[in-house]
């Protein structure tokens, strides 16, 4: 992924003030010079990405007189101008909340929900939108839900993906998290969208409301099922079922059709390949699979690996292997690498770990290895 510095560089926030010097908005000619925004390119060093976008919004805001309806004016100016584009917006979506929601002009807040759906194509939206949300969901809600029905497909996707709760680097809304229910309209709306970016942002939405209400995102996602299913939607199902197919979510996994595993299916592993691992190694093992019933099966095979903790005990991560239909009779061989290599979202710590099979929710065979460090 790109750094801080590659997104919201210098050159990208020297870009942003030319830009808006060279717009023609009525009432700003000659009145702003951008000079904070000019300043702000000098001070992005040391800050990270979230920071960098602060800054550059504090000094659209500060340039532009914490005026909304200069923002306003001058945005919607620069947006005939094709390099106003990229992640110069990010910042410019976020002073537009701001601005909007502390307006005292109460039209101001349907105008700003109005600039960041015409501010999306460039770059998404959906960050600033937590702002509105957080100051009046209901409101902003009404709003989103017309959105549902644009013919740009990143209006439409805006409104699902601007309000998950549990999107990526966005800032929080507890109010989505203490009921999320609120947004399934807008997924029940999306869900057959002919865009395959926006049914994958409704996908992922209701993936996050499974963490917090599984039996809401099951009986969401069984509706979808029931009623005159289209094409597209078994695939939006499972990518939102995962999490919950992954915990071994009985009701998910029935939804998608695996039931529990018969007695003549046959788990034979997991068989390691080694039982020491260092870093920058793989666990390499395998695993087979027998289907010794008279009907064919359908099956979710993952796999469990115990990650040794900071203080010794252990904490289960679960990853996919397959999903497949197997046959009677039918035999499945199975062979995966596991990294241990360093990332930055999971750190390692030396110890007896362990790996299990799980087969339609159901764990089986494990086995033990060294991660030595």
């Amino acid at each position: 992924m790109p750094t801080a510095d590659e997104l919201i560089s210098a050159a990208t926030v020297r870009q942003l003030a030319r830009v808006l010097g060279a717009t023609t908005a009525p009432g700003t000619r000659g009145s702003t010079r951008w000079s904070a925004v000019r300043a702000s390119a000098e001070t992005l060093g040391p800050l990270g990405l979230s920071q960098r976008t602060r800054a550059v919004r504090d000094a659209l805001v500060q340039d532009l007189s914490a005026s909304y309806r200069t923002a306003a004016d001058v945005f919607r100016a620069a947006l005939a101008d094709p390099e106003f584009s990229g992640w110069m917006i990010w910042p410019v979506s976020e002073a537009v909340a701001v601005l909007a929601v502390d307006s005292d002009r109460a039209a101001d807040f349907e105008d700003g929900l109005a600039l960041l759906a015409a501010l999306t194509p460039r770059l998404t939206s959906e960050f600033a939108l937590r702002t509105f949300l957080n100051a009046d969901i209901g409101r902003t809600l009404r709003t989103v839900g017309a959105w549902t029905a644009s013919d740009d497909p990143s209006v439409r996707r805006l409104a699902s993906e601007g309000t998950r709760p549990r999107l990526p680097w966005a800032k929080q809304v507890p109010e989505l998290r203490l009921r999320p229910s609120v947004t399934v309209p807008i997924l029940d709306a999306l869900h057959t969208d002919a865009d395959e970016v926006v049914r994958r942002s409704v996908a992922n939405h209701l993936n996050d409301i499974s963490r917090l209400d599984p039996a809401l995102a099951v009986s969401t996602a069984r509706g979808w099922s029931e009623r005159a299913a289209a094409a597209s939607t078994p695939a939006v199902v499972r990518h939102a079922m995962r999490t919950l197919v992954k915990q071994a979510d009985p009701a998910a996994l029935g939804l998608l059709g695996f039931a529990p595993p018969p007695d003549d299916l046959v788990v034979t592993g997991p068989t390691l390949r080694g039982t020491k691992v260092t870093e920058d190694d793989a666990l390499a093992f395998g695993v087979h699979l027998t289907n010794e019933g008279p009907l064919p099966v359908r099956l979710a095979v993952d796999y469990v690996v115990h990650y040794v903790k900071a203080n010794g005990s252990t904490a289960p991560r679960v990853f996919k292997l397959t999903t497949r239909t197997l046959a009677a009779g039918e035999r499945l061989v199975l062979e995966r690498r596991h990294s241990f290599r360093p990332i930055t979202t999971r750190r390692h710590y030396p110890g007896e770990h362990a790996l299990e099979i799980q087969v339609n929710g159901r764990r089986s065979g494990r086995a033990t290895f060294v991660v030595d460090l």
